[in-house]
């Protein structure tokens, strides 16, 4: 099953990618993640899979044993734990000719290019790797049109996808300020100082 949301031809920087060109893909109706996943995210995601293994093994070992309740039980855990590791390689801020679509956790939202006012980067304190403890740090701030409320920070320089690369959160905030500026048929991305 190919995973096409780790694929290089979703990353910016990949082979449809043309410098100076704001949207690297040809097909704008697909929604795209427009910067490659950090390596933290990656581990999590991958150590979440470790774990479902042991779970998998102990339903075996237990429907094996003759208690299927049991088997049950741990195989719906393991599918849990599944689906949980793929939601985590999900999150993020994806863009397409339809709009702008933050993936969190337990969320999703989707605005159109209409109902998105501003796409800004901000100096302000962020969570370090999604957790309480904050950090002062750049954080990609989505407002909506309606009513001036920012979406959730969902992007910031010190998040599972960005930590320890600066240059690849520019990138990637500039890219999707692009996207929106382009559909928006505003100005380009503010210079950064």
């Amino acid at each position: 099953m190919p995973l096409t949301f780790l694929t290089a031809d979703h990353d910016p920087v990949g082979p449809a990618y043309e410098p100076g060109s704001p949207l690297p893909h040809d097909d704008r109706a697909r929604w795209h993640r427009p910067y490659r996943l950090g390596s933290w995210r990656v581990a999590a995601a991958a150590g979440v899979l470790l774990l479902t293994s042991y779970v998998l093994i102990s339903a075996v070992i237990i429907g094996l044993a003759g208690q299927l309740t049991g088997a049950t039980v741990f195989a719906a855990v393991a599918a849990l734990m599944t689906v949980t590791a793929l939601r985590l390689l999900r999150m993020g801020v994806w863009v397409s000719a339809e709009g702008l679509r933050q993936v969190g956790p337990l969320y999703t939202v989707t605005l159109a290019w209409p109902d998105v006012s501003a796409v800004r980067t901000a100096q302000q304190p962020v969570r370090w790797l999604g957790l309480p403890r904050t950090v002062q740090g750049q954080a990609l701030v989505v407002e909506r049109a309606r009513g001036g409320t920012a979406l959730r920070t969902q992007l910031t320089t010190h998040n599972a996808d960005f930590l320890n690369r600066p240059e690849a959160f520019d990138r990637a905030a500039d890219l999707i300020e692009s996207w929106s500026a382009e559909m928006r048929g505003t100005q380009g991305p503010r210079a950064r100082g």
